[in-house]
């Protein structure tokens, strides 16, 4: 699309979703988000699960949350909730760049709203979400990405990541220190490097696909990537091309493989005003770059204070068990990354610290002044350095 949205693209969405607690968690807290922006409908009633992609575009998106008791609950819900609330306010969007910026505009701002929840809540405390939310408005499928859930794109035969996690095995991989196969029994392959709420900001991952007709989408948490090979839930969408029956059919399979997590899945299959797969075609992982927003667009809105509409139960095991989804990266203001200087044979850095606990320190308090000498940091070198030599010839005269 190189001008304004027009009202109404040709293109038909048949989609799809589903979610499942597992077999071994006592609670689900994942969410997940399919909407039709231009109605402004988040039904999956029967007559909602064909869409005639219009003005606004069509939205799918997955939520994992993460921390315990209900809190990720939470967590993922805000975010679906405000993400949607977000991308159906004000004109529609007016060209490529506009979607892009707005969803992740969206997503930012979901990640700011939660974070303030977690502040405002001591028992919510570390509480955040993952996000993968794909946005469609013509012929091109924006994938906005914060976490480790994922967006798989099927064409023909050919199945596809087109989002990347942002886990710590999956830099190890890239950087070339662990293998596909040495990754499936990592210690750690849980740990993710961001989530929306564990921080004030995010940088969000986003990524584009050209879609052609009959390309299906998946958006899925690692519920159902972690325990289904990617060439299995290929043989499924290949298989079952009714959007419904595809999603009932992976859900199974991931509880058949185990269900150690809770179970998230969208299946959409595009047809109607989109090109025929040729040749040249590119399915593959695609960064979008964004230009320079204008100024008042890059204003942020102020934090709105939400009202409590959630209850709280105890906490449980289960939120022992979250510990391992609460070691998410944090950028810690004023501290350096103690990773930072670990850089693999390709010469990629290890990102972000890797903590095991959430940290309890809190934006509001107050610095901590250090008391010093009051010399210049040269004179003081000097003085440490005289103090080096003289013990080095007391220790020569000693020696003798």
């Amino acid at each position: 699309m190189n001008g304004d949205a027009n009202q109404g693209s040709g293109i038909r969405v048949r989609l799809f979703g589903r979610t499942d607690v597992g077999q071994i968690r006592e609670h689900n807290e994942d969410n997940f988000l399919v909407a039709d922006l231009t109605r402004k409908s988040r039904s999956l009633m029967e007559g909602d699960r064909v869409q005639n992609v219009s003005e606004r575009g069509t939205l799918m998106g997955v939520c994992d949350g993460m921390g315990g008791a209900a809190a990720g609950e939470v967590a993922s819900q805000l975010a679906v909730d405000i993400i949607y609330e977000k991308l159906t306010s004000g004109d529609p969007p007016r060209n490529h760049d506009d979607l892009g910026r707005r969803l992740v505009n969206s997503v930012e701002e979901a990640g700011g709203r939660i974070f303030g929840e977690a502040r405002a809540d001591r028992t919510r405390r570390g509480m955040g979400t993952t996000a993968t939310i794909a946005a469609l408005l013509d012929g091109r499928l924006f994938v906005a990405q914060v976490g480790d859930s994922r967006a798989y794109v099927l064409r023909g035969d050919k199945f596809v990541q087109v989002s990347r996690d942002q886990s710590l095995v999956n830099q190890l991989i890239e950087a070339g220190q662990l293998t596909e196969e040495e990754a499936e029994t990592f210690e750690h392959n849980n740990i993710i490097l961001q989530a929306l709420g564990t921080a004030e900001t995010v940088q969000v991952d986003l990524t584009y696909v050209d879609l052609r007709k009959g390309d299906t989408l998946l958006v899925c948490s690692d519920g159902l990537s972690g325990m289904v090979r990617a060439d299995e839930m290929r043989e499924v969408l290949l298989s079952h091309r009714e959007p419904f029956d595809a999603c009932k059919e992976l859900v199974d399979r991931a509880n058949r493989a185990g269900g150690h997590d809770n179970i998230t899945v969208i299946v959409a299959v595009f047809e109607g005003a989109l090109a025929d797969p040729g040749p040249q075609d590119v399915l593959a992982y695609q960064k979008y770059a964004l230009p320079e927003a204008p100024a008042e667009a890059t204003m942020r809105a102020p934090s709105v204070q939400q009202p409590e509409v959630y209850a709280t139960p105890p906490a449980s095991q289960e939120a022992q068990r979250e510990s391992r989804r609460l070691r998410v990266g944090h950028t810690m203001v004023g501290m350096s990354n103690p990773m930072a200087g670990a850089t693999p044979a390709t010469g990629t850095a290890l990102g972000p610290r890797v903590s095991n606990a959430t940290p309890t320190f809190a934006v509001e308090d107050d610095p901590v002044s250090i008391p010093t000498s009051g010399l210049p940091p040269s004179l003081v070198g000097m003085l440490v350095l005289c103090a080096m030599l003289l013990v080095a010839v007391a220790g020569f005269l000693l020696l003798r």
